[in-house]
């Protein structure tokens, strides 16, 4: 699908579990982390689908809190690779008017990664035309632990009433509560599963799930995510009127 033939219901936000960079390069005898490297490239053909199509917000699972146990030397791969990105990336994030964010438990990062990540979203933060947020060292229940306790200490704090909690305050404290919650939800690769990603937050996302591994995700792999997408009823767990009222 090209961009003039876009449909006209497009999702504000759109978050994208990246998955199958490992078996891209095992397919192709190559080193895990050349399928990471791939990967990048598709993150970058993401982003400029976003602006072509006029999604406003994207949100990548970039290193779940899991990853850490990975081999040690991929996992300095990684961290070696998301400053190469960022740094590669700043000027198309200006140009386009994208601010950078950042989710997860971001004191676990090393040096070279935060002080990257603390410039460049810096550099960005003015920005509202798109959002870019990547989920690093994210896990979501441990989102929601940490959004529990915060809660509780206000409570016991006085400064919040026990009958005063509701879904509205368990949003304000998670790591997303300055962003919508995401309309679509793409995970690459065909695994069917959550994996621990803003499981909050898409309680009510429509789900796209390819066959296509990270790598090989392109423009029009998004836009015929989008294009699903469109034909999709959102009920938000009611009915529509034209609904039979038997079902």
């Amino acid at each position: 699908m090209s961009q003039k033939n876009l449909p006209d219901k497009i999702p504000t936000h759109v978050a994208i579990i990246m998955d199958g960079n490992g078996r891209w390069a095992e397919k192709r005898g190559l080193p895990r982390l050349e399928g990471h490297r791939a990967g990048a490239k598709s993150v970058e053909a993401a982003m400029r689908s976003c602006v072509k199509a006029g999604v406003r917000y994207l949100t990548l699972f970039a290193f779940s809190t899991e990853n850490w146990r990975r081999p040690r030397a991929e996992v300095a791969g990684l961290m070696k690779l998301l400053v190469k990105f960022m740094n590669e990336n700043e000027k198309d994030l200006h140009e386009n008017r994208t601010r950078l964010r950042v989710i997860g438990r971001i004191a676990d990062l090393p040096g070279p990664v935060r002080f990257v990540i603390q410039r460049v979203c810096g550099a960005t933060e003015k920005y509202d035309r798109h959002n870019l947020t990547l989920a690093l060292s994210y896990g979501a229940r441990d989102e929601i632990i940490r959004a529990a306790r915060a809660i509780a200490q206000k409570v016991k704090n006085g400064e919040l009433k026990e009958s005063e909690i509701d879904e509205s305050v368990v949003s304000q404290h998670l790591y997303t509560k300055d962003l919508p919650d995401p309309d679509l939800l793409i995970r690459t690769s065909g695994e069917m599963r959550l994996s621990n990603f803003l499981l909050w937050q898409l309680s009510y996302a429509e789900l796209y799930v390819t066959e296509t591994l990270w790598p090989d995700f392109r423009e029009n792999d998004f836009f015929a995510a989008l294009a699903v997408y469109a034909k999709r009823q959102r009920r938000f767990g009611g009915i529509q009127k034209s609904d039979d009222p038997k079902i």
